[in-house]
């Protein structure tokens, strides 16, 4: 599962919060929110007529009805995860029903219109600001209605009115101003500083092929792919853009895509053991654990495994122990249980890495009621 088109980088980017101009190269063609208006077909007009047959020239009425107007249907579609096909469209209308016929023949209904959305879209009227449908995979759901066809002149003939003259013109169909926002759905979010490795990792664990490059914010979009177990254990995950300082304030890029991770169940905490910038790992995750609590206290909360990496880059065993043992004893956290150690370009421990995230996400159930991992 991964996200369509991508994001070319030139040879060289500035260092920084500074964005390249865009003039100069493709654009994220990642978007996750858009405004759109939805209109339902309207109710075609019923007919006014009367029979005008051989030896009846004088015929009752025989108006048909119009067809009801079309439903505009909103559709999780799966592979989906960007909401860029509503950037430059914002009118998404049914189709009308046709107006009756003479004898007695009614029009066409219209055609619904189906817009497909990324699973994990909300779904808020701009008017009510209330939200109208959180979409969960599989979901479809009509969210305008279409306009009923009218009546033709047949149906108001009475003993008394044996000539009616007149018809019901049908009713409009529903309109709305919708908000769209995009909240990823993954099983696991992978957060940490620029440059701790998250893209690598994503692009070892899964068939997903982010941009990867040694400068911060190589990633400008939450990156989506699925690690396959085994042929019948599977894991979604998502790459969350490096957060920095004052991320939940604004700061980079993380502000705009902190709300990706409240979808995910459990966290890989990222975290880089010999930054090449000169930093403190263990204080690169205090920075990350206030900008989650900054972000939301059901974030800050949210499950979390703290995953060591680029084991590679240190290559004497002894040194790398002692780097591993450092920083458990400034985050006090036990070596054995609380960590787990890792490098995504080397491909070392992912194997462990799933099947830890497996357990945690499917605990066994004992006898004694208890679940364990």
């Amino acid at each position: 599962m991964r996200m369509r088109g991508g994001w070319e980088s030139p040879d060289k980017v500035p260092y920084g919060n500074c964005l390249p101009d865009w003039g100069q190269y493709h654009p994220p063609v990642f978007v996750d929110k858009a405004i759109i208006t939805v209109r339902a077909g309207a109710g075609g007009a019923g007919a006014v007529s009367f029979r005008r047959e051989k030896y009846e020239p004088k015929g009752g009425p025989d108006g048909g009805n119009g067809g009801d107007g079309g439903n505009v249907i909103v559709q999780a579609e799966e592979g989906m995860s960007t909401l860029y096909d509503f950037r430059h469209q914002r009118l998404w209308a049914a189709q009308n029903g046709e107006n009756g016929g003479r004898k007695q023949c009614s029009g066409l209904a219209g055609k619904d219109l189906i817009i497909q959305l990324p699973p994990g879209t909300l779904i808020f009227n701009t008017v009510t600001q209330q939200l109208v449908h959180d979409l969960k995979p599989g979901d479809r759901v009509v969210i305008a209605k279409g306009g009923k066809g009218g009546w033709g002149n047949e149906h108001f003939k009475t003993s008394t009115n044996q000539t009616p003259r007149s018809a019901d013109p049908g009713t409009p169909g529903e309109e709305f101003n919708l908000r769209l926002e995009l909240k990823l759905i993954a099983d696991v979010g992978i957060v940490g500083k620029p440059n701790a490795g998250k893209s690598t990792l994503l692009a070892a664990l899964t068939s997903a092929t982010p941009k990867i490059a040694n400068y911060p914010f190589t990633t400008l979009s939450p990156q989506l792919g699925v690690a396959e177990l085994d042929g019948t254990r599977r894991l979604v995950l998502a790459d969350i853009p490096g957060l920095i300082e004052g991320a939940s304030q604004g700061a980079g890029l993380g502000h705009d895509f902190l709300r990706h991770i409240e979808r995910t169940r459990i966290l890989v905490h990222l975290l880089d053991l010999v930054p090449e910038d000169g930093s403190d790992p263990a204080e690169n995750y205090r920075v990350i654990r206030q900008e989650l609590a900054g972000h939301s206290e059901a974030l800050a909360e949210k499950r979390e495994i703290i995953v060591f990496n680029k084991l590679d880059l240190i290559p004497d065993e002894k040194e790398r122990a002692a780097a591993i043992k450092k920083l458990c004893r400034e985050l006090k956290l036990r070596a054995d249980k609380d960590v787990l150690t890792i490098s995504g370009a080397a491909r070392m421990g992912l194997k462990e890495l799933l099947e830890r995230l497996w357990k945690e996400l499917h605990p066994v159930a004992t006898d004694d009621g208890w679940a364990k991992s």
